[in-house]
């Protein structure tokens, strides 16, 4: 089967979270199944050089933009068998970062219609086009209504995934009709129009031939007014009609692999003594005492509201003085909250490190230095970083909710049974608890030491998952 992923960012050539590892490995487990996947994504200047010196050019266009035609090149390199494709347009594309921008309406809308565009000039008609999130949202619509009478595009069906369903691209009107070319049969409450606004999430909610989310759990969530962002009710019919699917994601076991990865301080399988070495070297590393008996609990994350970061600084500093731990944050996001994570390192310097940073190399250090793993999220589409936590043999602390709740068991005494420990109200003191429920057993070995065999043991691949897309590609194109 031939399947073109369509996404704002993949990695390892840029990443802001969760989504670009979904791209950079899920198309790898579907490319094993025998299927020839390929991936498409905006060139933005942030990709490393590296990568960029290995682009050929395979196709040159002019895609309209309302009045206006747009230079749109298309540059591919290959990268562990599957054929990746950038959209390059300098104008757009040339700038820090990858979001945050007055014009993302419209540089986002010139993506979705340069996809449809260069396909036939790529020599690759894929069976099925994944699109992802808010910025390739508008696929599906222009599909049917601009180009699904030219026979080349005749069969293509689509299938849409949300990531995260707080950000839904929502511009004026005028995106619709100057940039898109589309009209006003659209613009109304069962199409693209929510709330007097242009929605693109909602596009591919509507226009997209099955909708997926990240965990079963999220897609229930999802339904509800609570976690539906205006979205609940289109959300419960697609869930009526059976257009509606939840599967966890996984991760790249061959890159995150404590046994082979060059980036933490020393490699293992499932040894306790060797991870403990690697406590040793982050400490070491970080300024912190050297003590590989003290549990050290780590939070590798964007530092925003929705990862439960109001619960922490209620009850942080309550532990600090109480708990014998040491506790490491990596992660940037709020100013507000790096500077409180900052000021509580400067306030406990023997117990506590924050490193107000992006850093691939750390983080991975952490995941292979640290004994648990706090995410104590208000919401969690799926997460990824429990999942590499528990392939370190860092046992998650997790909050009840979304992917969190379908990967994270609550560990039983009695039975042996469970891979961390859970709490299920968004309450500060339930993860206080929770996590000194935690610690208490990290001081029993005989029960620390089966909790962390059964995250060694746990399948984190892709392999699952990936045949339940398959399932819904053949299901598509039966």
């Amino acid at each position: 089967m031939n399947i073109l992923f369509a996404a704002a960012e993949v990695h390892p050539f840029i990443k802001t979270g969760g989504l670009a590892d979904v791209i950079g490995a899920l198309p790898k487990a579907l490319l094993k199944a025998g299927n020839d996947v390929r991936v498409i994504l905006p060139k933005y200047s942030g990709i490393p050089e590296s990568y960029q010196k290995n682009m050929k050019q395979v196709a040159l266009k002019q895609v309209q933009m309302g009045w206006r035609n747009q230079y749109c090149g298309i540059e591919q390199l290959t990268l562990d068998g599957v054929k990746v494709y950038f959209v390059d347009n300098e104008y757009y594309f040339a700038r820090d970062g990858i979001y945050g921008y007055m014009d993302d309406g419209e540089r986002f809308s010139f993506l979705n219609k340069a996809i449809l565009d260069v396909l036939p000039d790529l020599g690759f008609k894929p069976d099925i086009l994944h699109c992802h999130d808010w910025h390739t949202a508008m696929i599906p619509l222009l599909l049917r209504d601009q180009y699904g009478h030219h026979d080349f595009y005749q069969g293509i069906r689509t299938v849409f995934t949300i990531h995260n369903l707080l950000y839904q691209g929502e511009f004026p009107y005028e995106v619709l009709t100057d940039l898109l070319g589309l009209d006003s049969r659209h613009f109304h409450m069962e199409g693209v129009e929510h709330y007097g606004r242009v929605n693109f999430m909602k596009a591919g909610l509507v226009y997209s031939d099955h909708v997926t989310t990240v965990s079963p759990t999220y897609a229930h969530e999802i339904q509800t007014e609570a976690y539906g962002y205006g979205m609940e009710g289109l959300l419960r019919k697609l869930g009526y009609e059976g257009r509606l699917s939840g599967i966890v994601n996984g991760i790249d076991v061959k890159s995150y692999n404590p046994t082979s990865d060059p980036h933490i301080y020393v490699k293992y399988r499932s040894s306790l003594t060797k991870k403990r070495e690697n406590k040793i070297g982050l400490q070491k590393e970080l300024g912190l005492p050297v003590r590989p008996d003290v549990p050290l609990i780590a939070m590798v994350t964007r530092l925003v509201n929705m990862k439960g970061l109001d619960l922490v600084t209620r009850v942080l500093d309550e532990m600090m003085y109480y708990d014998d731990f040491q506790f490491v944050v990596l992660g940037t996001g709020d100013p507000s909250y790096e500077r409180w994570f900052s000021n509580a390192a400067e306030r406990y310097p023997l117990k506590m490190s924050t490193q107000i940073r992006f850093s691939e190399e750390l983080s991975r250090k952490i995941y292979a230095a640290s004994d648990m793993y706090l995410m104590p999220s208000r919401f969690e589409p799926c997460g990824i970083s429990q999942l590499l936590a528990l392939r370190y043999g860092s046992i998650p602390i997790a909050r009840e909710t979304g992917g969190l709740n379908d990967t994270v068991h609550a560990y039983n005494e009695l039975t042996g049974e469970g891979n961390g420990f859970s709490f299920e109200h968004y309450n500060a003191h339930d993860m206080m608890h929770t996590i000194r429920r935690a610690l208490a057993f990290f001081r029993q070995p005989e029960h620390w030491q089966r909790i962390v065999q059964t995250a060694f043991k746990g399948d984190y691949s892709w392999g699952v998952s990936a045949e339940a897309y398959m399932d819904i590609y053949r299901s598509l194109q039966a």
